[in-house]
């Protein structure tokens, strides 16, 4: 592949909301997994584990679990300004987009693999190479996806720790595996609207950081609500 067609995919690479109900074949399946267990890793560490789940009755229950965690999600939504507000959280949808993806994938890390970092890292530094080292499979795997024709939604609700708790006793995950984020993926139903994406020269700094491009708090927000509003 050229940087052109690099480029080409990086740019389609979306999260979709609205699904088909037809299921996938287990072949594309398997290439999005293939892609993800070649992503970069802390000292090579590869400490991922993928979950794959279709059959209905534990897709239909993790969503049962977000929409659950949703109720707490929402009254520490509305503390923020109006105008921050996520409005997927605060006015979910009755049944969300993702539920209807033949597909389920929960991207899982093995804390144990942390042993293979250098010795100087420490417990702070080593969070964060494990964290990064996840993140790079994940976006193999949605980048894979999309290669396939495939639509992908990156749906985080299931990583934090209450959420962690549930699924994992559910799904039998073994307490030493901690679970990174989970992809909902089928056939697209719909098409994903125009992103919003930063100018490159304002983030571009050449030799020393240009402080003349360093944005106010005031612009950092204003920016922040462009993406709500949009």
């Amino acid at each position: 592949m050229d940087y052109e067609g690099l480029l080409e995919l990086v740019k389609k690479r979306r999260s979709i909301r609205r699904f088909k109900p037809e299921s996938i074949p287990d072949e594309y399946v398997d290439k999005i997994i293939e892609a993800a267990r070649w992503a970069p890793s802390g000292a090579n560490s590869q400490p991922w584990e993928f979950i794959v789940v279709k059959k209905q009755e534990l897709k239909d229950s993790i969503v049962q679990l977000i929409k659950e965690q949703g109720t707490f999600q929402r009254k520490v939504e509305l503390t923020r300004e109006p105008e921050l507000r996520m409005p997927g959280v605060v006015s979910p949808s009755e049944r969300p987009s993702y539920a209807d993806a033949p597909v389920f994938i929960i991207l899982c890390g093995d804390t144990r693999t942390k042993d293979a970092y250098p010795m100087s890292a420490d417990t702070q530094r080593k969070e964060a190479i494990f964290e990064s080292s996840l993140a790079s499979a994940f976006l193999y795997m949605h980048l894979a996806a999309t290669a396939l024709g495939l639509a992908p939604q990156w749906v985080s609700a299931v990583s934090n720790h209450s959420m962690q708790c549930l699924v994992k006793d559910m799904l039998g995950i073994p307490k030493e595996m901690q679970i990174y984020d989970m992809m909902a993926v089928g056939y697209p139903a719909a098409e994903p609207r125009t992103r919003l994406v930063r100018d490159r020269e304002e983030m571009v700094h050449h030799d020393y950081y240009d402080k003349a491009k360093f944005r106010t708090a005031e612009k950092v927000r204003d920016f922040i609500a462009s993406l709500r509003r949009g």
